[in-house]
């Protein structure tokens, strides 16, 4: 349903249902333009819903054959039925059972929610509200029931039948050529969770064992010839099993579990019970076709997903005002799981650049919005970095706050109380305040206020007293909705360091030792006094980002040298670097030339040299911060441009003054071995990566060649790739000769296109525009494709900030052009693309009104989606 004002949704406004569901029974009858669903509900009255409510179930573009009740057909008379909406004015009792069939053509769903095919198989997507689609439901959270599902389709056409539990029985329907399979979900689930596949797929099988005994039959399904690619998502499957029953003592709960590799789908993966739909980027891998980025995002997806069974399954919301109840936890999850699995420092750096990057920035901009927010006007928005990200924030927080074992504690009595239940953030806390006895009232603020802390912190060394003061101040950005916001709690992991970088013991001025070293700030201002300092102490602060702060301090640069040679914590090493790099590349955009680079370059140099460190470490704090990231920073009348210039004449600094140990490093982490996705193997090569570029900063003949050589010499994509982007940012022949090799060689493989177009998308140069328009009209691009609009698109539009935001508009014009010609087909994905504009509001008063205007197009379009209209309002407001 399209609406150009769509109605308002508020949190004060929820209401148990009037109505429940205690079974579902369907019949589909799939086929390719008329499937047709037969539904049979048990109803049962709410006693805490409203007293003589009728009976209203959701739709949504749905064409109604019948309607039964108790087996007797119902006259159009005593219902009132739309493509919207199936009413019952005056149900007869308490309990009933209504049969309902309906509608649907699979093929012309564009919008891959419901019911719909990809690639001729039959697929599913009923997150937040695609149930509707399929069938007239109470399609709400709160209404959890027990599904048994039959399906039928032709033999040919789609030999595997799938849906959620486990499989009853299978087999030939009489007479025809067609084919049933019956599933039964013992688990009381909502109808977000209810999925069902039917297509030409193979079985990638294996098996598992639970903690207590329980086998479980695992099986992948993927596309004819790609089942060799799904063994590194297994794998990861049934190693996320294991840690789930040792990190959180959650055991898996069904006979089966199934994962279905879908091409043409709008999100990462859904943790359907029992039955995973995976966008196929995260589960199909080789060595020849996926980086170390795709091994490593495929391992955090399928676990993600899998975590869900108990973080959103077993345990669900009561209403998507509580989304981050399952997904910031998950997301949690799934960061300590692949920490377990990898490097942990290395994880949690790369956790709090994507933090920085697409949080903060969103909480810095006009869709800012609580982790809960009390309001939103189209669900499908609310799947954000806020909830995600900042989600897992917040429940990180409470682990630093109530240590290792009060936290275990709470997670173990929320698993107990709440199963089979749609819970909220309150019962969330309420678990960990009682098994700890910890107020947390104040700390709840973090869900309900949106924006990030302000937080300055000031050290001073009294040298008499031997004190170290430590004054913090803490604000909360005022917003429109919320113009006054109470202190937060900020856990902040502190240390303080001797001259030969030794930590010293910490002891406030009241006698009491510092826990866990952690200070906990919860007033606006406040002071922490540590005593027995001997001799000044460098100041370590936010350890491991405790909390998602934006953090001043009055370190100097020898204060950040120091750290980022001597910190015992590994992610503020990589701070201290970053933050040195900040300091040039921001004065560097404002005055046009860089001030002294020579503490980032020494601070670098040591890092270099030190071989104590993990190479993946090393790639990551030698990485200079990107072009968004600077931005950011800067915060407002942001030039892209002279971002692009000072970091690229800062890259070419510490390129030229690094020279000797970047060649070094190159050469001493050459591959020697076969390919493998580990940790260890991916940190070298990320290194050696991450110097080539470095080395290529001049565009030298040489350093070309030696990029060339490596694109040509490799048996892997990771090394391929990396020396691919190398080259193609540099105008020169090679990069024409590389682009259409990489074509030629993977024009067959979509996934590996993607990485194709992404990379011509993010070229800056002034011809880039032209080139994505040109990409757009190649057989290898479909509109139709989420994955392929994302990578060409989305990539030209949040990675490429200097042409994405030209002076003469035209960027912003192409992408607008591209989401309003999506806006009929996918909503969905077309409001993602017009995310891109969040942070027009920092842009230079020039840029700052063509994206005005542009945002501006889109709102006043007439017959917008409610996602589109939602977006472009809240962007302009």
């Amino acid at each position: 349903m399209r609406d150009a004002e769509p109605h308002p949704v508020r949190l004060a406004d929820y209401r148990p249902p009037a109505w429940l569901v205690d079974t579902v029974n369907l019949d589909v009858s799939l086929h390719p333009t008329a499937t047709r669903v037969v539904s049979r509900l048990a109803l049962r009255r709410n006693p805490k819903g409203e007293a003589g409510a009728p009976v209203v179930l959701d739709g949504d573009g749905l064409t109604l054959v019948r309607v039964a009740l108790d087996g007797a057909p119902l006259a159009g008379g005593a219902y009132e039925a739309t493509p919207e909406a199936l009413i019952l004015r005056a149900p007869p009792g308490d309990r009933f059972t209504l049969e309902i069939e309906t509608l649907v053509d699979p093929t012309a769903n564009t919008q891959l929610m419901g019911l719909y095919r990809s690639r001729g198989n039959y697929c599913t997507q009923c997150e937040p509200e695609g149930f509707r689609r399929i069938t007239y439901f109470p399609d709400r959270s709160d209404v959890l029931a027990v599904y048994t599902v039959r399906i039928e389709a032709n033999r040919e056409e789609a030999p595997v039948l799938l849906s959620n539990g486990n499989l009853e029985r299978n087999g030939p329907v009489p007479d025809t050529d067609r084919h049933y399979a019956i599933w039964h979900d013992p688990w009381p689930k909502p109808s977000y969770l209810f999925a069902l596949v039917g297509g030409n797929l193979s079985k990638v099988p294996d098996h598992f064992v639970t903690a207590s005994g329980k086998p479980v039959e695992l099986g992948i399904y993927v596309e004819p010839g790609k089942e060799t690619r799904a063994t590194y998502a297994m794998d990861a499957l049934k190693r996320s099993m294991r840690w789930d029953e040792t990190a959180f003592g959650r055991e898996y709960d069904l006979d089966v579990f199934n994962i279905v590799a879908v091409s043409d789908f709008n999100m990462g993966a859904m943790e359907n019970k029992g039955l995973n739909v995976f966008n196929d980027k995260y589960v199909l891998a080789s060595p020849e076709t996926a980086t170390d980025a795709d091994y490593a995002g495929i391992e955090g997806v399928i676990a993600h997903e899998y975590f869900h069974n108990w973080s959103g399954n077993r345990v669900t919301c009561r209403d998507w005002f509580q989304l981050c109840l399952k997904e910031g936890l998950t997301v949690f999850r799934d960061q300590e799981f692949s920490s377990d699995q990898r490097s942990r420092p290395v994880k949690r750096i790369s956790d709090v650049r994507l933090l920085k990057a697409a949080q903060f920035t969103e909480d810095a901009g006009p869709l800012s919005h609580p982790v809960r927010p009390e309001t939103y006007r189209e669900i499908n928005n609310f799947y954000t970095a806020t909830v995600y990200e900042k989600g897992a924030e917040v429940v990180r927080m409470l682990k630093t706050l109530l240590g290792e074992q009060g936290f275990r504690a709470g997670m173990d009595l929320y698993f107990e109380r709440h199963d089979g239940d749609a819970a909220t953030i309150e019962d969330f806390l309420a678990a960990f305040a009682d098994a700890t006895g910890r107020d947390l009232g104040q700390f709840a603020a973090w869900y309900s206020q949106s924006g990030t802390p302000r937080v300055t912190a000031h050290g001073s060394y009294d040298a008499a007293a031997r004190t170290y003061r430590l004054d913090v101040r803490q604000e909360t950005p005022p917003s429109a909705l919320q113009p006054v916001k109470r202190p937060m709690v900020l856990p902040l992991a502190v240390g303080l360091l001797g001259p030969d970088g030794a930590e010293l013991p910490l002891s406030l001025d009241d006698g009491r030792n510092v826990p866990r070293h952690v200070i906990e700030v919860t007033q606006a201002e406040q002071s922490f006094v540590f005593t027995g300092i001997t001799e000044r102490p460098v100041l370590s602060l936010n350890r491991g980002f405790s909390a998602p702060i934006n953090l001043s301090t009055n370190l100097t640069d020898t204060d950040l040298v120091f750290l980022a040679a001597h910190d015992s914590d590994p992610f503020n090493r990589f701070d201290a670097l970053q933050d040195l790099a900040f300091r040039l590349l921001k004065a560097g955009a404002a005055e046009g030339r860089l001030p002294d680079a020579g503490p980032l370059v020494e601070a670098a140099r040591r890092l270099l040299a030190d071989t104590a460190l993990d190479p993946a470490f090393k790639a990551q704090a030698l990485a200079l911060p990107g072009e968004n990231e600077i931005a950011r920073e800067i915060g407002s009348n942001v030039d892209p441009d002279a971002v692009f210039k000072a970091r690229r004449a800062l890259r070419a600094v510490l390129a030229d003054a690094l020279a000797a140990p970047l060649a070094t490093a190159y050469d001493a982490h050459a591959a020697g071995t076969a390919y493998s996705p580990d940790a260890a193997a991916a940190g070298r090569r990320a290194l050696r990566n991450l110097t080539l570029d470095y080395l290529t900063a001049s565009a030298s003949p040489e350093a070309l060649a030696r990029a060339q050589a490596q694109y040509a010499g490799t048996d892997n994509m990771t090394d391929r790739f990396a020396a691919l982007a190398v080259i193609v940012q540099h105008d020169t022949p090679a990069r024409t000769e590389v682009l259409e090799d990489f074509y030629r060689r993977f024009v067959t493989d979509p996934l590996v296109i993607d990485k194709w177009l992404s990379l011509q998308a993010q070229i800056p140069e002034e011809g880039t525009l032209d080139r994505v328009k040109a990409l757009t009209l190649l057989p290898v691009f479909s509109m139709a494709n989420p994955n392929r609009v994302r990578a060409l698109i989305g990539a030209f539009a949040t990675a490429n900030p200097t042409q994405f935001h030209r002076p003469d508009g035209k960027g912003h014009d192409f992408l607008v052009d591209v989401v309003l010609g999506l806006d009929a087909k996918n909503p969905q994905v077309a409001a993602r693309m017009l995310s891109a504009f969040k942070t027009f509001r920092q842009l230079e008063p020039g840029r700052r009104a063509s994206a005005e205007r542009a945002l501006r197009r889109v709102a006043e379009t007439p017959g917008l989606s409610a996602d589109v209209s939602d977006i472009a309002s809240r962007s302009l407001s």
